[in-house]
């Protein structure tokens, strides 16, 4: 064994970043065995719906924590990273009854990041109609995105990665590597930023972006929130603004996998700075903006799993919305953290790709 000096080893852990080390939660496992969980919301008070990866929708009872699983789901392309993606409940739920998906639809051997709506109806899910099956093929099998967004004037936000090919994400012609807004019934706002233009796709918002798998609208300060995949280092946590655009891959904070080279450069005019970056990555999944009385410190603070670094990552903002301090939380469960959901309190769902969904409370409050 190699002899390294006591001085070296000193060195090493006064470089390493200081994350918080407490854990302020009491974790109580609800659900366990349900494939890759990865996207859920709330449906009511009392029960979750979630998405499996593989293919299967789900409901899960929060009096019983009883799981029953959903009818109705078409085929899905479950390969790669693909498969069933994210799921949504709108602000006007309780008014209209329509649940937002997105997945990989098949398309002989190539798959399309497809944004779909349903209705539940006792366990089946009924009346699915594909919104936006967007132009996203590609024969590789990773970087669909996708989350799913609310702004709640009658608009739904959704992530598409640049499906693993750089220059979709600049590329207006195509869906690849951008956020797409839409009516809620699919159709195009009047008001979206490429509209009328002949080399850019209607529905486009922003563009720029590698692998978003983060979304989230934040209602009591009408901002959206984007986190993304970087290469190599590079994951960005963006705030998006319409018709802007983010970079990729002309610019990244991120290296070549294969070698140390820098992807593109750090910094170009016309392109929008990230409010955060991760280096080395933490493979982000799904973004919340926190608010709730459970954590009172956490409110307005940004929630991100980590898939590769495997916690609960946690972003503070001061008022000129830069990010001023970061905490981990959850490594010694050792699971990869692919969803998130925040109740009416502010107790915090956690749902892995180990199958399981856990609920997290404070332990200072019980």
């Amino acid at each position: 064994m190699r002899f390294i000096h006591p001085f070296v080893l000193l060195f090493v852990f006064l470089i390493q970043p200081a994350f918080a080390s407490e854990q302020p939660f009491n974790i109580k496992k609800l659900a366990g065995n349900l494939g890759v969980v990865w996207g859920m919301d709330f449906v009511d008070s009392n029960r979750i719906i979630f998405t499996q990866r593989e293919g299967k929708a789900g409901l899960l009872d929060l009096s019983n924590n009883q799981v029953t699983w959903l009818s109705g789901v078409p085929e899905v392309h479950a390969e790669g990273q693909g498969g069933l993606l994210d799921v949504a409940i709108p602000p006007d739920y309780a008014k209209s009854g329509w649940i937002y998906f997105t997945y990989s639809k098949p398309d002989l051997l190539q798959a399309q990041t497809t944004l779909a709506r349903a209705k539940l109806h006792n366990t089946s899910l009924i009346d699915w109609q594909d919104l936006l099956v967007s132009d996203s093929a590609s024969f590789r099998n990773i970087h669909f995105g996708s989350r799913i967004a609310f702004d709640g004037k009658g608009h739904v936000f959704f992530s598409i990665g640049d499906r693993g090919e750089r220059s979709n994400a600049q590329d207006l012609t195509n869906h690849a590597g951008s956020i797409i807004c839409l009516n809620m019934d699919g159709s195009v706002p009047k008001d979206n930023p490429f509209v009328g233009n002949t080399k850019a796709r209607d529905e486009i918002w922003s563009y720029g972006h590698r692998n978003p798998q983060g979304l989230y609208y934040d209602l009591k300060t009408d901002r959206l929130w984007e986190i993304e995949h970087g290469p190599q280092g590079g994951d960005e946590i963006n705030l998006i603004k319409k018709g802007k655009n983010y970079g990729w891959p002309i610019v990244s904070q991120g290296k070549e996998y294969f070698s140390s080279i820098d992807v593109g450069v750090n910094h170009k005019p016309g392109m929008e700075e990230p409010v955060k970056v991760y280096i080395p990555s933490i493979a982000p999944s799904d973004l919340q903006v926190y608010h709730g009385t459970e954590f009172k410190d956490w409110e307005g603070n940004l929630l991100t799993g980590a898939l590769k670094l495997q916690h609960l990552n946690r972003i503070t903002l001061n008022d000129k919305l830069q990010a001023v301090s970061e905490s981990r939380y959850l490594q010694n469960l050792n699971q990869r953290i692919r969803s998130l959901a925040v109740d009416e309190i502010g107790r915090i769902y956690v749902g892995t790709d180990s199958g399981n969904i856990y609920r997290l409370t404070n332990s200072d409050k019980h």
